[in-house]
């Protein structure tokens, strides 16, 4: 459908859709599913982590929980991200495939610099300054990382030179 809206634009707009634009369109849909999928199990992951160390550590002072949650949900996701990302959004044939680590690595500073850092700084800002929920915060946090996730993975951890 969304493709279908795309060249019906381009045709309106007097322009006849290249194929590059209807790939990009089809990696964007596929990106956008591994990260529908990627975003529900960060989810769930940070959830279980906050939940868990709330629940086996009872303590007063500064509570920090929620970014070793954010940390452990960062860590095991990415791993998700990075094996669909490779299997249906950045495919490419196994003669222009570089090594395997590269990729990850740069998955893992792709995400780093978007999923960890401003997320982390985002929740620090959503949860002390706004007084936002830890638990809806992250949520919050999907409208700034995920375009910037996609044009780093595009442009940069799945290109191989």
């Amino acid at each position: 459908m969304t493709v279908s809206i795309c060249f019906t634009l381009c045709r309106r707009l007097g322009r006849e859709p290249s194929k590059t634009v209807s790939d990009t369109v089809v990696q964007f849909i596929r990106f956008g599913l591994v990260g529908v999928s990627n975003t529900i199990l960060s989810y769930l992951l940070y959830v279980l982590t906050l939940y868990g160390i709330q629940t086996w550590k009872s303590g007063t002072g500064e509570n920090y929980d929620y970014l070793a949650a954010q940390t452990v949900a960062f860590v095991l996701s990415v791993l998700w991200s990075y094996y669909w990302n490779r299997k249906m959004v950045f495919v490419a044939d196994k003669s222009e495939q570089g090594p395997v680590w590269r990729s990850l690595a740069r998955t893992f500073v792709s995400y780093s610099l978007t999923g960890l850092f401003l997320s982390s700084i985002l929740l620090l800002f959503w949860v002390r300054v706004l007084g936002i929920s830890e638990y809806m915060a992250p949520v919050l946090n999907l409208l700034l990382t995920v375009p910037a996730n996609f044009i780093l993975h595009k442009f940069w951890a799945f290109r191989e030179n």
